[in-house]
């Protein structure tokens, strides 16, 4: 492998975790029914065009609105950091990597305010939340509109790296990989995206099954001499 320049993550699941886990399945599943609705519509509209994500419409995104809206609980009681993905941040960006978030959650009034309250912002070049596409994960829109923001073209020799612990997420990374002149590179963090690999077509697939391997793989692409206990992911063929 080697070492990327550029790193995208997922916020839910990946960078902080809910205190209690069945509200990130909950959010999960109405994200997944959100996307079902949309392909659902999609396939039975009477005129299809092919149309840009620049001239898609604006989302309305009533759902995941209605779910903030309802929140009666600041983001500091709901959430806490992975302080080994902090210490993974903080280590790619003196190593002068360019650090991105590729959400499906909303950004204005929750994602947003998440990156402040565990002083996560300061890492990240991009921040593409639900609001700022036409369509969410697994459709490569956001992941796509991160490397447009980064401050700078996306180079041939860059090696782009995308970390989620969904499905979506490694799906979404293999749609946008088809969009660019160079692979990107899915990062399954857990067993939830790991379970991928077994229906088989992601090349470049990389399965850390806890942030602390994510560690010990980045670890080893930018310290090779150094001495660690790391057994390498499992790549899908």
């Amino acid at each position: 492998m080697t070492a990327p320049t550029i790193v995208l993550f997922d916020l839910d699941g990946t960078l902080v975790h809910h205190v209690n886990p069945r509200v990130l399945q909950m959010l999960e599943f109405l994200d997944d029914c959100s996307h079902r609705a949309a392909r659902l519509v999609a396939r039975f509209r009477l005129r299809r065009r092919q149309r840009t994500t620049e001239q898609c419409k604006a989302p309305k995104l009533l759902m995941h609105r209605a779910i903030h809206r309802v929140r009666r609980k600041s983001v500091e009681e709901m959430l806490v950091p992975c302080e080994t993905l902090r210490s993974v941040l903080q280590n790619l960006r003196d190593q002068g990597v360019i650090l991105g978030v590729v959400s499906n959650g909303l950004g204005r009034g929750y994602g947003h305010d998440v990156l402040e309250a565990f002083d996560l912002k300061k890492y990240f070049s991009a921040c593409v939340f639900r609001e700022d596409v036409g369509r969410g994960k697994p459709w490569p829109d956001s992941i796509l509109a991160a490397l447009k923001s980064i401050g700078r073209d996306v180079r041939a020799r860059d090696v782009v790296w995308y970390v989620g612990d969904q499905r979506k997420d490694i799906d979404a990374a293999l749609a946008a990989s088809a969009a660019l002149p160079q692979p990107i590179v899915p990062v399954a963090l857990g067993a939830r995206a790991a379970l991928r690999a077994v229906e088989g077509n992601c090349p470049n697939l990389q399965i850390a099954w806890t942030a602390h391997d994510l560690e010990r793989l980045l670890a080893s692409l930018f310290e090779p001499d150094a001495d660690l206990e790391f057994v390498g992911p499992v790549v899908a063929a």
